[in-house]
């Protein structure tokens, strides 16, 4: 099977559930705090440049959620400058190959099926991807 590193927000129930998937296929992961890596715009981007600006955005976060950040309305270098200064923001989990150095954004399970495998009874749910608790405002690590 395949090591990945794993970019987790800690705490975070949705991820929990993205790295049980993975390691039921038979993954094994070096899980690593999304919010405390030392980001530089180039590391960064070696994970979102593939995508719309859109996209890279963690739709559950606050200040998303309240509408103060539109991401649709921002150009690439404004959204970059959000992030880091606010990993919050970044959209999870962020995945990197370690046999290949591949790397993705999010959990579409189909997606992630196609690049490292997942077990049968994860192809079931269309996306391991958001919160576990939509309700509910996650808790901030460490409060």
């Amino acid at each position: 099977m395949t090591h990945l590193i794993f970019f987790e927000k800690p705490g975070c129930g949705g991820n929990a559930r993205q790295r049980a998937a993975l390691q039921a296929a038979g993954h094994t992961l070096a899980v690593r705090s999304l919010l405390s890596e030392p980001w530089t715009a180039a590391s960064l981007l070696a994970f979102l440049a593939p995508l719309p600006v859109a996209g890279w955005f963690n739709r559950a976060a606050p200040r998303v959620k309240s509408g103060e950040i539109v991401p649709e309305q921002l150009d690439a270098d404004t959204a970059l400058a959000l992030l880091l200064a606010e990993p919050l923001l970044i959209r999870r989990p962020l995945m990197q190959r370690c046999d290949d150095g591949s790397r993705r954004v999010g959990f579409d399970t189909a997606a992630i099926d196609a690049w490292v495998g997942l077990a049968p009874a994860t192809l079931a749910r269309s996306s391991l991807e958001g919160c576990a608790h939509p309700a509910e405002p996650c808790a901030t690590p460490g409060s």
